[in-house]
């Protein structure tokens, strides 16, 4: 997911959507500050039987105001090296895990770990959200019945020493800048404030930076595997979480049972490259949804025109913006970063059209809606870490960002070629520019030795574009394409289809017929 307000990842690798029906049915509150009581000792890393587990229904109580029926939750944690480069430094991190399990469990097959992507999205909520069933977006019974289900909240994320270096007042400024700054004082301003931000990162982590890179990632999940008792890996990682899965694919092969990655992110390419791919993504994924309305008008109360109606709104706001019941105002930024969200799921089409409708009477509250569900803003003006830790790993992970003026220079092509998105994810590459921590770039090559993995790609997807996913398939050398033709961010578990295919390669390490392609119903 990288860029999303002037100094805050924007876009690219962004979090997985979570099921969102889960939480509307279930009249879910903001997410809370949680720390797993009790912990792992040293020595769980190495066995299973020792980690501490301790119930902690609170988790799904505080989230969605109740647990799933018939699903047990309890929380550990395990310590890791602060660096794996240097694990004798005797610094640690605390890696936060949840384990979801059905009481109607049988024939247990091991643990699934799962990671919802981001960077920065909790993989301890993402549990909890998929424990509910599929009828609610969430995993099928033949999955939970045969897994634990393992979410955990990857370093700097979370409970997981999370990192927190950008302030509300600037989380607030970023999103609501003009997304694709066009006059020299607006670019300078974006420009200040990603200095800003980056210098007081910077300030307050220091040498600690580049511990929240992907690759250091990677190697705690060979911890969390060894501390849950599992002789090999199963994982499911979305979005980002592909590139974390793999990234473990290379370093340990042979301990791999079976992997399925879910939108895929592409590591062979550049920073520059991913960023232009995604504008290309979003940009394509806004035409369907334009496409959308022309044909289905009783739905869309922008029709026939959508495309119009939305710039309309941006140019509008630019000069007028709408109020806010909470005193922000409905600025381009926050129009802009309310379309991303409505984009990851075909089932936002709708949701936008109707926020930007109520937007043309002066109604601003849709639109505030959809842009802090993305932006993990609560009714406070609270930010979670989420894009603290996008930054922080998409950074350390970046060993070329570009400078200020290649940055001004690809806003006007890709504008060029992007009308509404390309702008903004040039624009979305700076706060790397000036990322004072050192850099460690993940692994780009073949996984030798590991298992077939599945690599799921939706040809609708607009933050890991379906071109992705053959990319990744053929850089492990192990990678087995499989296709939905549907709209949004990722697939699994969306269709019968999908489903089924996933499903048999989890629990039996069936792979799916060469070339699949499930359609979108």
């Amino acid at each position: 997911m990288s860029s999303k307000g002037s100094a805050v990842p924007r876009l690219a690798r962004l979090v997985v959507a979570l099921p969102v029906a889960i939480v509307v049915a279930l009249a879910g509150c903001t997410v809370p500050s949680f720390a797993p009581s009790g912990g792992a000792t040293a020595g769980s890393a190495q066995s299973g039987q020792n980690t501490d587990w301790k119930p902690c229904p609170e988790i799904p109580q505080d989230l969605v105001g109740q647990g799933a029926s018939g699903m047990e939750y309890d929380c550990a944690s395990v310590p890791v090296p602060e660096d794996w480069n240097n694990p004798g430094s005797g610094q640690k991190f605390n890696i936060a895990m949840i384990r979801v399990r059905s009481k109607r469990q049988h024939d247990r097959v091991g643990s699934l770990l799962i990671n919802p992507g981001g960077p920065g999205g909790s993989g301890i909520d993402t549990a909890v959200y998929l424990s509910f069933g599929q009828t609610l977006g969430g995993l099928p019974t033949a999955i939970t019945d045969r897994f634990d289900i393992i979410g955990f909240d990857p370093r700097g994320v979370g409970r997981s020493n999370p990192i927190k270096c950008i302030s509300d007042t600037d989380q607030d400024a970023s999103f609501a800048a003009a997304p694709d700054p066009v006059s020299p004082a607006a670019f300078d301003s974006y420009v200040a404030l990603n200095k800003k931000i980056a210098t007081e990162c910077g300030q307050k982590y220091g040498s600690e930076l580049p511990f929240f890179s992907t690759e250091q990632a990677a190697k705690d999940i060979d911890s969390l595997r060894a501390a849950v008792g599992d002789p090999k890996l199963s994982y499911l990682g979305f979005s980002y979480g592909t590139l974390l899965g793999a990234t473990y694919a290379q370093l340990f092969p042979g301990k791999i049972r079976a992997m399925v990655l879910d939108g895929a992110v592409d590591p062979k390419q550049s920073y520059i490259t991913s960023s232009e791919v995604q504008a290309k993504g979003f940009e394509r994924a806004f035409s369907n949804f334009a496409s959308w309305c022309r044909k289905t008008p009783d739905d869309c109360p922008i029709a026939p025109d959508a495309h119009k109606a939305v710039t309309d709104a941006l140019s509008k706001a630019a000069k007028n913006p709408v109020p806010g019941a909470d005193g922000r105002k409905a600025t381009p930024g926050w129009i802009f970063v309310a379309v991303i969200s409505s984009l990851y799921s075909e089932t936002g089409w709708q949701k936008l059209a109707n926020a930007v409708a109520d937007l043309q009477q002066g109604d601003a509250k849709g639109i505030f809606t959809l842009a802090d569900q993305y932006a993990e803003r609560d009714t406070s003006g609270h930010y979670s870490n989420l894009f603290d830790a996008n930054l922080a790993v998409n950074c350390a992970d970046t060993d070329a960002a570009p400078s200020v003026d290649e940055v001004r220079k690809l806003q006007g092509e890709w504008r060029q070629k992007y009308p509404l998105f390309g702008g903004s994810l040039a624009v979305g590459m700076l706060p790397c520019t000036f990322w004072p921590g050192k850099r460690d770039p993940y692994p780009a090559g073949a996984a030798k030795g590991a298992p077939p993995i599945v690599v799921v790609g939706t040809t609708g997807d607009p933050a890991t574009p379906y071109e992705n996913t053959a990319d990744l398939a053929g850089m492990l050398g192990v990678g087995h394409v499989l296709t939905w033709e549907g709209e949004g961010h990722t697939a699994y578990p969306s269709t019968t289809c999908i489903v089924s295919a996933v499903d048999n390669y989890l629990l039996d390490l069936t792979v799916p017929q060469e070339g699949l392609r499930c359609p979108p119903k």
